[in-house]
Parts: C-alpha cells; structure tokens; sequence
C-alpha cells in the first residue's frame, strides 16, 4: 500500500469512527474490550505508526507547504484516541467530533500535497 492509499485508508477509519460511535451509543452498552475494541486498535495503530515514519520522510523530502510534523504528531496522537474512544458511548460527543474533524482536515491537507508531489514527479 502506498502513502496515497495509507492516507486515504486513515480518512475512511475516522468516517467509521464517527458511526461506530453512533452505533455502540444506540445499543446502549460498552463492547468486549479484547473482542471488539483491542483487534481493531491495533490494526490501525499499527497502520498510523508505518503511515507516521512515511510521511515524515515525505516531509522531509518534498517540504510540502501546509503540512508540518507537529501536525502529524498530533494526528497520530488524536487518532489514537479516537479509534478507541468511538468504541464507548460514554465518550462525549462534542470534542470526539471536533477531534474527527480535525484530523480528516489534516489528512485531506496531506492528501493534496502527496497527489501534488506525485504529479510533478510525473512531469
């Protein structure tokens, strides 16, 4: 899987994230934490962690003009949070939104800058 599609990957997991949340607070009660929550965490964790060293070697690289590494810090940080938070229908909605919605902002941000980068390799 290349950056593109890591970056894309992690957009799709915070649209699950927000109905997961809708979800499990419909059902009114709290998932096996080893059945439902830990699998899925540590699949994206993981995926966050590779996606992470990745893109601040892209950083690195191409210098993009709105992405920085305390943004990515940060997204990994928030991330983390929120893909085990969206399991708990204690969560408080208001800020775990506000989180999702800033971190598609960020990752659509990458998004064009990787698409960009991509197209003046191409030229």
């Amino acid at each position: 899987m290349n950056l593109i599609e890591k970056t894309t990957k992690l957009l799709s997991v915070c649209g699950e994230c927000l109905e997961r949340h809708a979800h499990w607070r419909e059902l009114d009660r709290d998932p096996d934490f080893f059945i439902d929550v830990k699998p899925y965490a540590d699949e994206y964790h993981a995926l966050l962690d590779e996606w992470t060293t990745e893109i601040y070697e892209f950083i690195k690289m191409a210098k993009p003009k709105y992405v920085h590494p305390v943004q990515i810090e940060s997204l990994n940080d928030s991330m983390k949070q929120f893909i085990v938070q969206s399991f708990y229908k204690k969560t408080g909605k208001s800020r775990f939104v506000h989180s999702i919605q800033s971190a598609e902002y960020t990752l659509k941000t990458i998004l064009d800058a990787l698409r960009e980068e991509r197209e003046e390799d191409s030229k």
